[in-house]
């Protein structure tokens, strides 16, 4: 990975990145009228499973010392049962009362809460597009992740069972909406973060602003 001077601060998105492959509990989320408030929590429970490359990743971060967040829009609930194989090092970005993605308070409200003083290296990571709009929105570098975010919305169970074709054209679709969307790099999930910050690292130093 690149040095860790290069980064001042990683948001993550918490459902489809860094747990809970698919947003299976967002996509359930988004149809409330036929999913109820225990069920929802029942799906969290199920889901809360780290995404492939997410250990290493927050490892690595770890070992850099540079200040973290995962941030959702989800109940607060919710989010306590899907954040359950998390780290304890990783903190929760507060949810305070602000206007939701895609405006940008979240994102701003989470470097503040960090005490990180600058905006000019965080990187916001997320398979959501309102919350990579925010981050946009909000003069971060942003990196999507295509598989395993709400636009595939499948299953890591379901995902492997579906041929090349299927997957192809998924991914296709999802990598395609989120470099429309304005995003600066787009990756299939954790597993290929390295390559990415790399990306944004040599940009970065070209001169190279979100």
């Amino acid at each position: 990975m690149p040095a860790p001077c290069s980064f001042s601060a990683f948001l993550f998105g918490l459902s489809g990145c860094l747990v809970d492959f698919g947003a299976r509990t967002q996509v359930a989320a988004n149809q409330r009228s036929s999913t109820s408030s225990a069920d929802l929590l029942g799906i969290a429970q199920a889901q809360a499973v780290l995404t492939p490359g997410a250990e290493a990743a927050l490892h690595q971060l770890q070992a850099w010392n540079t200040p973290c967040a995962w941030l959702d829009a989800l109940p607060a609930a919710v989010c306590s049962h899907l954040a359950a194989p998390l780290p304890a090092w990783l903190v929760a970005a507060g949810q305070h009362d602000q206007r939701p993605w895609p405006a940008p308070d979240a994102c701003w409200q989470a470097l503040i809460d960090l005490q990180v003083p600058h905006l000019d290296g965080a990187v916001l990571i997320s398979g959501d597009p309102k919350l990579l709009q925010a981050g946009l929105n909000a003069g971060l570098w942003t990196i999507g992740l295509a598989i395993c975010g709400s636009l595939c919305g499948q299953s890591l169970a379901d995902w492997q069972r579906l041929d090349d074709s299927q997957r192809e054209r998924l991914r296709t679709d999802a990598t395609l909406s989120l470099y429309r969307l304005g995003v600066h790099a787009v990756i299939d999930q954790l597993d290929e973060l390295d390559p990415a910050l790399h990306d944004v690292a040599l940009r970065r130093q070209k001169g190279e602003k979100p």
